[in-house]
């Protein structure tokens, strides 16, 4: 069987009109009484799943974060396989990303790849642009992986650093730059910016006109759906991975958790297709 292609998925995705992503990020304390099973592990996975089968026909990925399963030990990662391998099994098509922000030395990377890609199998992972192209080889030249690098977030204090001006321009700019033109030889990488900065998204844009941008806080965080489809689609209509999380998922506490997440998921493609 062929490797899965990130790029590849993502784009047949696009060309059915998917552009939401829905962030498993299953935090235990949340998750319905209707959901809960003997263990945290299958508690988690019984929740996901759930989840994935009432929208996995009307999403383009999902992306668990990695933090809400690392938080219970061996319970939590038995659960991100499990999660990532139902996924692959009942939506084949549909690319999972793992929100795990990895950045290290090259050969602590070579572990991280390791570990997100040919043990939890992954389609896609985060990471962070501080230790420069370098030390991130070990995930760029995977090149039928997705690497999603963070680049301004989505966070109220993030432009402590990352406004910072470098040769004239605040260093987001600099990290999409370099990300754009030097980094994705493979055509395997993607950027992160946070729905909450809509002028610093269509400069990012203008920077890297045809890469995929992962873009968080479209819901818990409020950002505006509308100015943050207009800034940061590309060219063709396309470009843009809208991610929602908590406002999907944790739509309603009761047994029609799944419901109320398919009935969101649905409000909220909608809407972006409105905006495009």
């Amino acid at each position: 069987m062929a490797e899965r292609n990130f790029r590849q998925l993502l784009e047949a995705q696009w060309g059915e009109g998917k552009f939401l992503c829905v962030g498993l990020d299953s935090d235990f304390e949340k998750i319905p009484e209707a959901a809960r099973q003997g263990s945290v592990s299958d508690t988690i996975v019984a929740f996901n799943r759930a989840i994935v089968d009432s929208t996995k026909d009307l999403v383009c990925a999902y992306k668990p974060n990695s933090a809400f399963y690392e938080i219970h030990g061996d319970e939590g990662w038995k659960a991100l396989r499990a999660t990532i391998q139902y996924i692959h099994d009942v939506a084949p098509e549909t690319p999972v990303i793992l929100d795990a922000k990895r950045a290290d030395i090259g050969n602590t990377n070579n572990g991280y790849a390791a570990s997100a890609f040919d043990h939890l199998h992954a389609d896609a992972i985060t990471v962070n642009p501080y230790p420069g192209r370098g030390a991130l080889q070990p995930f760029l030249d995977r090149k039928n992986k997705g690497i999603i690098v963070w680049c301004r977030t989505s966070n109220e204090g993030a432009g402590e650093f990352q406004d910072l001006v470098v040769d004239g321009k605040p260093l987001y700019e600099v990290v999409a730059r370099h990300v754009a033109e030097e980094w994705n030889a493979n055509g395997n990488c993607a950027l992160v910016v946070g729905a909450t900065y809509v002028e610093e998204l269509r400069a990012v844009r203008a920077v890297a006109p045809d890469m995929p941008i992962l873009i968080p806080a479209i819901g818990a965080q409020k950002g505006d759906l509308e100015k943050t489809v207009a800034a940061g689609k590309d060219a063709r209509g396309r470009g843009i991975i809208i991610s929602a999380s908590r406002s999907v998922i944790f739509a309603s506490g009761g047994a029609d958790f799944a419901e109320a997440a398919r009935e969101k998921v649905t409000a909220l493609n909608g809407a972006i297709r409105k905006s495009l």
